[in-house]
């Protein structure tokens, strides 16, 4: 023991507490809606300092790029077409239920939910797992929950989700979690409401920089901070819009030839009645400024279109249009921002900074689909992962 030091000691008794024979922590923060580009257009210190010492990329959403698709995607590593939440708001046709994001008892309903997030995948194989406001982790899927978790409060202050976390990591070594998930929800709103090019949504980004500086601050103050990788991240980026490019589904169909719709601006599903549906169909063909396809003919490369939750009829905007019911364009001008184009449109793509142990240091890494993220965390944590579509050795090259 004289020969090696106290510090060896204590890392063999983390890795017997611990269980796995790997000591490192993983943190996962998701910032909503945190296009790719922004810190090129502002000052952003703390996030530079991810990339000088860690690796920086940009992670590439899922088809359909919204919110809880996504994010339900970077836990399961499945496309939105395997998980089954296809939409933010969707009709769940084996259920015959709307799931949606404003109803508290569906959100927690884990029957929603397919494939396994990565805190279930942790806490199978005894690693504890904390969540906070992450999609899904409210939900007993398959029975389960997180060692730690909490529901939604979209009010919390965002110093108190960071006091939240730090308390968990403070927990003694048996009892803390070694994972954790936690969720901000800006720059979304901010980028819906005044578009990515916007100077004052320049000003709030440098805001959310600095709360990774006190985030990251607070880590450093930790005995086990030299053991914690960092990921910060997002579900998709935002695109600019405006009140000159906006197609009306109210020109083309009336909602009386529907049995259901869903989604928004840029996408949407429909069920045709089904004495409408080739008339709903070829009626949403002569769209100048979006595409139309049934459920069986949309391409390839978005993956999506074989779920059972997805209507029979998928129509999406082109890059930088709006489309929509014009009841629902009365409350807006369409002047901001907003997002659900194709994942090719650059302006999807999302921020990816990852900083710690396992991680090179000042290392670019290509542009990546979010399904790949998964089997990292699982890598980094040293658990077998579930079925997932992603692939790790896309993103080996980070790793040290």
């Amino acid at each position: 023991m004289k020969k090696y030091g106290i510090g060896l000691f204590i890392i063999l008794i983390q890795c017997l507490l611990l269980g796995s024979g790997h000591p490192n922590y993983l943190i996962l923060l998701s910032m909503d809606g945190f296009q790719w580009n922004y810190p090129n257009l502002t000052t952003t210190p703390h996030l530079d300092y991810f990339a000088d010492n860690g690796v920086k990329s940009e992670i590439i959403p899922a088809f359909p790029s919204k919110t809880f698709p996504n994010h339900y995607t970077l836990a399961t590593g499945l496309l939105p077409d395997h998980h089954g939440i296809v939409l933010n708001n969707h009709y769940n046709y084996d259920k015959q239920e709307w799931y949606r994001t404003s109803d508290r008892n569906k959100v927690e309903d884990g029957s929603f939910y397919g494939g396994e997030p990565i805190w279930n995948t942790a806490e199978k194989q005894s690693v504890r797992a904390g969540t906070l406001f992450w999609v899904g982790s409210e939900a007993d899927i398959n029975g389960m929950h997180p060692s730690y978790w909490k529901k939604y409060q979209h009010d919390m202050l965002f110093a108190d989700r960071i006091d939240t976390l730090v308390s968990w990591l403070k927990k003694p070594i048996n009892s803390r979690p070694r994972l954790i998930l936690w969720y901000l929800h800006q720059p979304d709103s901010w980028g819906h409401e005044l578009g990515p090019d916007n100077p004052k949504l320049l000003q709030k980004i440098e805001y959310l920089d600095s709360l990774v500086g006190i985030f990251y601050h607070r880590i450093n103050q930790l005995a086990i901070k030299d053991s914690i990788n960092i990921i910060i991240t997002t579900d998709h980026g935002m695109g600019d819009i405006s009140k000159e490019r906006v197609e009306l589904l109210d020109n083309y169909i009336p909602k009386k030839w529907l049995s259901r719709t869903s989604g928004s601006n840029p996408i949407h599903m429909f069920e045709p009645k089904k004495e409408y549906f080739d008339r709903v169909y070829n009626a949403l063909q002569q769209g100048s400024h979006f595409k139309c396809w049934k459920k069986s003919a949309i391409p390839a490369d978005f993956s999506y279109g074989k779920h059972s939750n997805i209507m029979p009829i998928v129509a999406v905007a082109d890059s930088g249009w709006s489309l929509c019911w014009e009841a629902d364009i009365q409350d807006r001008d369409y002047l901001g921002g907003t997002h659900g184009y194709d994942p090719k449109n650059r302006d999807m793509h999302g921020i990816f900074y990852a900083l710690g142990p396992d991680f090179k240091t000042a290392y670019s890494h290509n542009a990546f689909e979010n399904i790949h993220l998964y089997g990292l965390l699982c890598r980094l944590l040293n658990i077998d992962p579930a079925k997932n579509d992603g692939n790790i050795k896309n993103l080996e090259a980070m790793l040290k």
